[in-house]
């Protein structure tokens, strides 16, 4: 299915109050309804949704999973815009949460049976990086592989050193020229801390 944009939220207070309020519904044959959902980043809404058909009361809870674009100051007006679709069509997105994926019901699809495990996986990982430690001002980092940076230099062992400005968190410098570096999600690379030595 392709975008879906609006001029409004149709009186919502947000695109996941919005996005709640469409996968809800009655018709003749079924009801559906949002057990839970989430918006991750105002860019992916997660839900699991609950299916009941009325006639014989099967009851089935699938992921549904919707890339969202939302801006209020939009230009032409489209302040927000959404493509959806359910687990069986293998999104790419795969962060959803465990409260989520914890409601939905076995399911057979293969491509929704992948995207269970691959959002497993990626929350298992997550939790691994918030486990790990991270660098403080004194110690030595040693990459298992070396980081190349912009300026064509490739390191394996940094210091570690309190940022000069002042600004929290912490630089790397290079041991033989000085230079400082800055290095973005830095757990989610392997490595070694290394204390100073005791002198």
């Amino acid at each position: 299915m392709g975008w879906l944009y609006m001029r409004s939220l149709g009186g919502h207070s947000g695109p996941k109050q919005y996005l709640d309020a469409q996968f809800t519904y009655t018709r003749p044959e079924m009801t559906s309804k949002v057990l839970r959902s989430a918006l991750a980043g105002m860019r992916v809404y997660y839900a699991a949704v609950e299916h009941i058909r009325l006639d014989t009361g099967k009851r089935d809870v699938f992921a549904v999973v919707c890339l969202v674009r939302y801006n209020p100051r939009d230009k032409e007006g489209y302040v927000f815009g959404y493509k959806d679709m359910d687990e069986t069509l293998g999104p790419c997105e795969s962060e959803c949460p465990a409260s989520i994926l914890d409601l939905l019901t076995p399911i057979d699809a293969k491509y929704a049976l992948d995207w269970r495990v691959r959002c497993r996986e990626n929350l298992a990982a997550r939790r691994a990086r918030a486990a790990k430690p991270g660098p403080r001002a004194g110690q030595v980092i040693v990459f298992d592989e070396a980081l190349r940076f912009s300026n064509g230099l490739s390191f394996e062992r940094l210091e570690v050193i309190a940022n000069p400005r002042g600004r929290g968190g912490v630089l790397f410098r290079a041991p033989d020229s000085g230079g400082l570096y800055r290095i973005s999600n830095i757990k989610s690379r392997s490595y070694q801390l290394l204390e100073p030595p005791r002198g």
